[in-house]
């Protein structure tokens, strides 16, 4: 049975990365690293903005990001993103991240919610323009 929160927010986000929580992950007090979880919401957004940009992306900003609660060492984060904006080379992400404790699909917890904003490159890592999906066949 999945959780009310991640059935929610399955809804209107795609799942975007799932990793699992390890000591390696750890900070000098014993506890999953903040860095470590920026890191992986980062990685869930753009995965997102490089489908939308269909092809590179770097991240231009992250416009807000909370910390909502803590991980764990084996605890499944499972990170959800959302394209919510583009721009002429920017694509801004809403991403959500849950925790799921211990092995257990009914124990989900939101850790994380943050947006960023990437912006698409060509090969010399100059912006270059998002394409425009709407006159996308394969997207009709």
């Amino acid at each position: 049975m999945v959780h009310e929160i991640e059935s929610r927010i399955r809804g209107a986000y795609q799942l975007a990365i799932r990793v699992m929580a390890t000591p390696a992950d750890t900070n000098g007090s014993g506890h999953i690293f903040g860095g470590w979880l920026m890191s992986q919401v980062d990685i869930a957004g753009s995965t997102v903005a490089v489908q939308m940009a269909r092809g590179r992306v770097v991240t231009a900003a992250v416009n807000n990001f909370q910390f909502l609660g803590p991980v764990f060492v084996g605890d499944l984060v499972s990170c959800y993103a959302e394209v919510t904006k583009t721009g002429r080379t920017s694509i801004r992400v809403d991403i959500e991240a849950l925790a799921e404790r211990g092995s257990d699909p009914a124990s989900v917890h939101r850790v994380a919610e943050a947006t960023l904003t990437y912006v698409a490159v060509d090969e010399d890592s100059r912006p270059r323009t998002v394409p425009n999906l709407s006159s996308d066949p394969l997207q009709r």
